[in-house]
């Protein structure tokens, strides 16, 4: 795979809105033996019900995607115990019920009408140091348990979330959101440019690699973390919708979306060819070696993700061609789930 060199970079065209997929008894069964059912209040629809939204302002005054909702007296009550329970779970886990929680308040809920989960935002204060936290209630769709579960599975990242009925509850990944740091932080002069696009190389194959697409920059985040003497970058999705799911082949390559060109003009100035061979060797490394410990829960994985229905047939024989075309290879031709084509492309790249 030809990574940051030649060609050039595109607008993919993604549609508005895909389509959902329900959670096969089979994959509800994986959730299950890998504890990500739980006994929590599904809670989804009881969040559609508020009364009133206001647009909702990050901390500079910027205006998000979000707004703030508001609910009639009687619903927030019940709304706050049920939040409150759920993040205690997700937070201690099984042993949260027994523990009191009178010093955790909810006191905001933020809807996002766009993408393809709807997600409600949950910010939750604790009374004792003032500090508050987010977590996330979003409709259940299975590209995303995929996407969640791969993520866990073969990326350096671990991923908390679990499942009530049609209700996803995830935790909230912290970093700076992507477009905001290529707006912010890119043009400093003191940014390390050669450790960012080192990462973000890294954060593109290991994208393409297990076909997770939408990595536009508004879907990761970079966590910044200070070192004893430089800066630490790393990249991390935050969205895993289109996970398996677009025929295009390009929609799997961050580096083809517009929103990204000032990371990719960097990395294009600061490394060269061996510098990023070897990033991209490395990463087939990491993730090699993260699949084969995870050998059984990968396969189990994939095993239920080849026999289901998660794209269009017209987006699976779209993808078989150019996954073909880019790798100059027939291996993709008989695929016929986005599944196997996953499976495939994880075998053919990181060779387990």
């Amino acid at each position: 795979m030809e990574f940051l060199g030649g060609g050039n970079k595109i607008a993919a065209m993604i549609p508005e809105r895909k389509i959902m997929y329900g959670i096969s008894p089979p994959l509800r069964q994986y959730l299950y033996r890998f504890d990500r059912l739980r006994e929590i209040p599904n809670i989804y629809k009881e969040l559609t019900r508020f009364t009133g939204a206001v647009p909702y302002e990050d901390p500079r005054g910027r205006e998000t995607l979000w707004l703030t909702v508001m609910y009639q007296p009687e619903v927030i009550d019940d709304l706050r115990k049920g939040l409150i329970r759920i993040y205690s779970e997700l937070k201690i886990g099984r042993d949260a019920a027994a523990l009191e929680h009178e010093h955790l308040l909810v006191d905001r809920i933020d809807f996002g009408d766009f993408g393809n989960s709807k997600p409600f935002r949950i910010r939750v204060t604790n009374l004792f140091n003032d500090n508050s936290d987010y977590f996330y209630v979003k409709q259940v769709d299975a590209s995303r348990i995929y996407g969640l579960e791969l993520e866990h599975i073969l990326s350096p990242n671990r991923i908390n979330y679990f499942i009530k009925g049609e209700t996803l509850i995830e935790e909230h990944i912290a970093g700076v959101p992507g477009d905001a740091f290529l707006r912010d932080y890119l043009p400093d002069p003191k940014l390390n440019k050669v450790r960012i696009a080192k990462e973000f190389t890294k954060f593109t194959e290991r994208s393409f690699i297990r076909l997770l697409g939408d990595m536009r920059s508004v879907n990761y985040v970079v966590d910044i973390t200070p070192d004893f003497e430089e800066v630490q970058y790393r990249v991390r999705a935050i969205d895993f919708d289109q996970q398996s799911y677009e025929g295009n082949g390009n929609i799997y390559l961050a580096f083809r979306f517009n929103s990204n060109r000032p990371i990719t003009r960097i990395a294009f100035g600061v490394l060269n060819r061996k510098s990023i061979d070897q990033y991209v060797n490395e990463e087939h490394s990491q993730m090699a070696r993260r699949a084969k410990v995870e050998t059984t829960r990968l396969r189990a994985l994939l095993g239920i993700m080849r026999r289901e229905q998660i794209a269009p047939e017209a987006h699976v024989r779209r993808l078989a061609l150019e996954l073909d075309r880019m790798h100059g290879t027939k291996d993709f031709t008989d695929c016929t789930s986005m599944g196997e084509l996953t499976a495939e492309h994880v075998s053919l790249m990181l060779g387990v």
